[in-house]
């Protein structure tokens, strides 16, 4: 499974969050709201979409089942990240092959 496309917004502000992505996993299969999120230390993670329970923890909708995924993905969305960056955009489309 590969990512082949990332839909990404960056997100101005004084919170953790850098941008929400959108990412697309063999032109086929697509996850929204993947959130890329820096930590107090500045350290990238990502955040997956969720859903808030009535107890008010968060509990996630889609998710990867493995440390290997999740460190694939989140190195493409910072790389990604950083390009839109680079490119002063705010708004950033990009295809991976």
């Amino acid at each position: 499974m590969h990512i082949t496309e990332v839909r990404m917004r960056r997100v101005e502000g004084g919170n953790r969050t850098r941008a929400v992505a959108s990412v697309t996993f063999d032109d086929a299969f697509v996850i929204h709201e993947v959130k890329l999120v820096r930590d107090r230390r500045g350290e990238p993670y990502i955040a997956m979409p969720s859903r808030r329970l009535d107890s008010g923890d968060h509990l996630d909708i889609a998710h990867p089942v493995n440390t290997p995924t999740r460190q694939y993905i989140q190195e493409e969305l910072v790389r990604v990240y950083d390009e839109a960056v680079a490119e002063d955009r705010r708004e950033y489309r990009a295809f991976i092959k």
